[in-house]
């Protein structure tokens, strides 16, 4: 009898045993289980604009393997923030006609929002809307000198961070100098605040645009400053699938053709999804697309994020 209950416990426990090994396994399982994700491809071609391309036109790439695309589609509603740097010169507003021409030439279906960058953050002006006269509406001249002493990626990551919960296709214009006044020139050819924002841009599938004009005073107008933030400026774009637009160190005569760029850029874009792994916690994939078509490339951000699996 003795022998016979120590065989009933020993059963009971190797039973026990079995089922959290399986509830480890079928965790395990989930963990791994795929998930998919989709970012923004922007195609561009010749002056007059790149033709409509197809899924069978593209060809996607997660490092040097080649992939499956489960979705490609256009999406008419973009979610565009125009964040302007208080610290650049004042005399900018002058091209702000030209600005609200670009606004106001938006599709219907442009939720627009506009802020100012000052003090580390972004300050609203006017939230998402569709009413692209009082988008127009809430510009005003920049601060100049007495907004130095910002960060403008500090700024953009507040306004990534108070993102509201959007269509997926999403865009940050920003007109900034590219100065951290915040952590000061000795930080290197890189700011420290760059690789956050591009991070979260990447996970929130944002492509940040940007247009270099100079800062006001004359701390800004020195070499140094100039080359580094310009490059901080377009490893801002380039990584998240935009393009950075500026003229030297100099003061552009007009923004009118960037502004006319970035719009048909804007209307050249596509949403890419694909299946793959993000683990339990979701996880940064490297990207590249190709065109089969001649004369078209694409831009895209240097990764997009693969949420946790399901």
């Amino acid at each position: 009898m003795r022998h016979q209950g120590t065989a009933v416990k020993l059963g009971v426990f190797l039973g026990a045993l079995l089922l959290v090994v399986v509830g480890i396994s079928n965790a395990q399982t989930k963990g791994a289980a795929s998930s998919t994700a989709t970012f923004t491809v922007t195609a561009v071609g010749k002056k007059e604009g790149p033709p409509p391309i197809g899924k069978d036109d593209v060809q996607f790439f997660t490092g040097k393997e080649r992939r499956q695309i489960v979705d490609w589609k256009k999406d008419d509603n973009l979610f565009l923030a125009i964040l302007i740097d208080d610290s650049i010169e004042s005399q900018a507003a002058s091209q702000w006609d030209d600005l609200k021409a670009f606004i106001m030439n938006q599709p219907a279906t442009t939720h627009i929002a506009l802020g100012y960058i000052r003090n580390n953050g972004t300050q609203l002006a006017q939230d998402f809307t569709t009413d692209h006269e009082l988008a127009a509406k809430a510009l005003r001249i920049p601060i100049g000198v007495g907004g130095i002493g910002s960060s403008p990626y500090l700024g953009t990551l507040d306004m990534l961070k108070r993102w509201p919960q959007t269509g997926p296709r999403r865009s940050i214009l920003l007109i900034s100098s590219g100065i951290d006044f915040f952590r000061g020139r000795r930080t290197g050819a890189y700011y420290p605040d760059l690789d956050s924002v591009i991070d979260r841009a990447e996970r929130q599938n944002t492509n940040i645009w940007t247009i270099y004009y100079p800062s006001a005073g004359h701390v800004g107008r020195g070499f140094y400053y100039a080359f580094y933030s310009q490059n901080n400026l377009g490893k801002l774009s380039d990584d998240t699938g935009a393009e950075s637009f500026y003229l030297m160190n100099g003061t552009p005569v007009t923004l009118r053709p960037y502004f006319d760029e970035l719009a048909q850029h804007l209307n050249s874009q596509y949403l890419l999804t694909f299946a793959g792994s993000g683990g339990t916690k979701g996880k940064y994939q490297s990207v590249k697309v190709k065109s089969g078509l001649p004369e078209v490339e694409f831009l895209v951000p240097a990764a997009a994020f693969i949420p946790p699996g399901t």
